[in-house]
């Protein structure tokens, strides 16, 4: 792999100026609307599968398959969309995407059986485009510094939806009944493409934009040392938190309790996802190395408070899920920085980098989950779960020193006004 000496922002400090004029940059609104919408459909439906199994008349088990149909193909999106904004443009394809959603999600209010709900449940994954392309304009739009506060905002909303989706679909689904829920969706996508259609401004010159092979594209990224550090450490970091998601359910029977407090509890993450995110932004003057360092060192001292508590035999509810609020918080400090550390690897590659590292962060994060569910078969192992949480989390730690290491030979010259080409 490269020393990555084509890197376009030297040191990658977020203080740096960027060395491109910024385009007028879009109200943050709009950003944060294309990205909670981004990761909003696939769980905004979760309480009404039951009920749309019934509709149906089909096994529980197969109309679940619209989660697993739409994670694989949000991130077949990712690594696409991506490479297509580097060369037509953000603009068009986040309208594009943004237009499916809304045929599909009115295709699954009328879906008449149970295949043809699958397909636009499927296809309403298009939507994923707009999380790369969000980042990469406000990379676009924005000096290093802005970015870093930019992302920060709408990584809330990335992680606002997913707390607030459950509680607003079952909402409708008891008071209107499912199909509701994605005659919902298809307003709420039809709003945002007016919005989008008269805030969104191109901010991808036609001189930058890539003119390459995609799989040369690929290749290039691929072969960047930077690129695979920042990408593992997001990787390792969706890990733990996918680790967490699935042992939770075995380590809550430990508690007692009615199921809205544990909700209650588990909100706790995401919550911590969104003070991380606010806390990135006051950390703009520090490289995106020493970003990442301390995150992810946040998040082990977090986890491994909880590792010995569990292991002294303490067993109330704040004892696991104080703790692993830092599972949310460490993240919340890593999206920005590695996100503009990836971006920040090629600028005419930044929308294949944004979205190859997103899919791949995805795909990572489930294998270090898979491998962890080996592990956590026995209902109320807290301290084998927090030994899984530790041992992913140490692993992003891992990753992110070695991305300072590798910034380090660059911030001298960058402070000193010397830059590398």
């Amino acid at each position: 792999m490269t020393r990555d000496n084509s890197v376009q922002t030297p040191g990658n400090r977020l203080t740096e100026k960027t060395v491109m004029t910024p385009t007028a940059a879009p109200r943050r609104t709009i950003l944060l609307l294309l990205t909670a919408l981004s990761v909003l459909p696939v769980n905004i439906y979760l309480p009404a599968l039951p009920n749309i199994a019934i509709t149906f008349q089909a096994d529980f088990a197969l109309v679940n398959l619209s989660i697993a149909g739409y994670a694989i193909i949000n991130a077949v999106t990712e690594i696409i969309a991506g490479a297509m904004s580097d060369r037509y443009g953000r603009r068009p394809v986040a309208l594009i995407a943004v237009s499916i959603f809304i045929v599909a999600s009115i295709g699954c209010a009328l879906a008449p059986n149970i295949g043809v709900f699958l397909l636009f449940c499927v296809m309403q994954a298009s939507i994923a485009a707009c999380f790369c392309v969000a980042l990469v304009v406000i990379k676009e739009t924005a000096g290093d510094r802005q970015a870093a506060n930019r992302i920060g905002h709408a990584a809330m909303g990335w992680a606002i939806a997913p707390m607030l989706g459950p509680s607003f679909g079952g909402v409708l689904d008891e008071a209107f009944g499912w199909r509701a829920i994605f005659v919902a969706l298809a307003l709420l996508g039809a709003a945002i493409l007016a919005i989008s259609m008269r805030e969104l401004k191109e901010t991808a010159g036609h001189a930058s934009r890539s003119r390459g092979n995609y799989f040369a594209s690929y290749r290039q990224l691929l072969s960047s040392s930077r690129f695979w550090t920042y990408t593992l450490c997001m990787a390792c970091s969706t890990g733990t938190l996918y680790i967490f998601l699935g042992g939770a359910s075995l380590a809550v029977g430990s508690f007692g309790g009615s199921s809205a407090k544990l909700g209650f509890f588990m909100g706790m993450v995401p919550a911590g996802f969104i003070l991380g995110s606010y806390i990135a932004a006051r950390l703009a003057g520090k490289s995106l190395g020493t970003t990442l360092v301390i995150a992810r060192l946040s998040t082990c001292m977090g986890l491994l408070l909880g590792l010995i508590l569990s292991i002294s035999g303490v067993t109330h509810v704040l004892a696991f899920f104080g703790p692993c609020m830092f599972i949310g918080i460490g993240n919340g400090l890593t999206f920005p920085a590695a996100n503009l550390g990836v971006m920040s690897v090629r600028a005419d590659l930044a929308g294949t980098a944004a979205g190859l590292a997103a899919a791949m962060s995805i795909a990572g994060g489930a294998l270090i989950a898979s491998i962890a569910g080996l592990f956590l078969r026995e209902a109320g192992a807290i301290p084998t779960l927090f030994a899984m949480l530790l041992t992913s989390a140490s692993l992003a730690l891992s990753a992110a020193l070695f991305a300072a290491f590798i910034d380090a030979p660059h911030r001298e010259p960058a402070e000193s006004g010397s830059g590398i080409n």
